[in-house]
């Protein structure tokens, strides 16, 4: 049983690790969903893709700074303003964002590495239609020190859900 796990989350990590790329955050995209091929609830917001079977949805974790000057860019989408990056906050990918559905609401990020798992609050988007790819929780330092993972490292698989 531990050795199926192992290699499900092996296959995950590297199917995973070979798509992503390097994150880019523009705002303001007239529609959040764009041509998305993610479902859409009856209010044509799109959402998140089903959860898997472990509890979550994978997805990968990268290192952004939500301050003035940090790599961000502008304001938080959610609220136009700056937060701390000693604040456990998050910008999810255009489809997961939902339109701003998730605004403020907190989700559940679990380390396929460490195991640890720490609640955040979405306060951004991830814009899809200008670099980001579709599976990134994109969040502040503290996320990786809750996590015990090394921000150096930039990207790292974790699974993630609405808390």
């Amino acid at each position: 049983m531990a050795s199926t796990k192992l290699a499900f989350l092996a296959v995950a990590v590297l199917l995973l690790q070979a798509s992503w790329c390097a994150v880019a955050r523009h705002h303001h995209d007239p529609d959040p969903c764009g041509d998305s091929a993610l479902p859409r609830h009856k209010d044509h917001r799109c959402s998140s893709p089903a959860v898997s079977p472990n509890g979550g949805t994978p997805a990968m974790m990268t290192v952004n700074s939500f301050e003035k000057g940090g790599s961000g860019g502008g304001p938080s989408e959610c609220d136009g303003h700056y937060h701390s990056n000693k604040d456990l906050i998050t910008a999810l990918s255009t489809g997961w964002y939902a339109g701003g559905s998730r605004c403020f609401k907190p989700i559940r990020i679990t380390s396929t590495q460490t195991g640890r798992t720490v609640v955040a609050r979405v306060v951004d988007e991830c814009d899809s239609h200008h670099g980001c790819k579709n599976n990134i929780v994109d969040t502040s330092q503290a996320v990786w020190d809750a996590l015990g993972l090394d921000s150096n490292i930039g990207v790292v698989p974790v699974i993630w859900s609405d808390a």
